[in-house]
């Protein structure tokens, strides 16, 4: 009886270690996910809400792999066109809509909206007005975002700075 108690006891023991293993690797992944969904929301505000690029470092691998085709590759490249995009659009501004984070993945869908008043992208000022939805999907690795990808209406953007018809 003795013997049988011993086990049942292990048994029972290996079960909540188990359990609690499992757990805590899930509590692990949210963990992960919060503070992923977190960085992203701080590089928003830091970089697009102050549009400052000074810390860009903090916040981007160095190598950055960049799947829209506008942009160039790299932290420098993304440096360059948001750079560009800021000065050409003085008013420019990034709103956050919604944030999502599973693992090392997040979705951020916002609105960007401004008045085009220099050149950028090879297009001349058109003093026009401009508000487009985009979701952006960002891979973060080692607590920096190392890849992107995004769904942007840039037919909705050239059609409101009058460069479509």
């Amino acid at each position: 009886m003795k013997q049988l108690s011993k086990t049942l006891n292990l048994l029972i023991f290996t079960l909540l270690l188990t359990t609690g293993g499992y757990t805590m690797a899930q509590d692990s992944t949210i963990n992960q996910s919060q503070l992923n969904k977190q960085r992203l929301a701080d590089f928003g505000a830091e970089v697009f809400g102050r549009k400052d690029l000074s810390n860009l470092q903090k916040y981007i691998q160095e190598d950055y792999i960049q799947h829209n085709p506008l942009v160039p590759q790299g932290a420098k490249g993304f440096r360059t066109f948001f750079s560009d995009w800021f000065n050409a659009v003085p008013d420019w501004n990034y709103t956050l809509n919604k944030i999502v984070s599973e693992g090392d993945t997040v979705w951020a869908y916002g609105t960007y909206s401004g008045t085009h008043k220099g050149e950028w992208l090879g297009i001349p000022a058109t003093n026009q007005t401009y508000s487009i939805q985009a979701v952006d999907i960002f891979r973060i690795e080692n607590g920096k975002l190392a890849e992107h990808w995004d769904v942007m209406d840039t037919y909705g953007l050239f059609k409101q700075l009058g460069v479509l018809k």
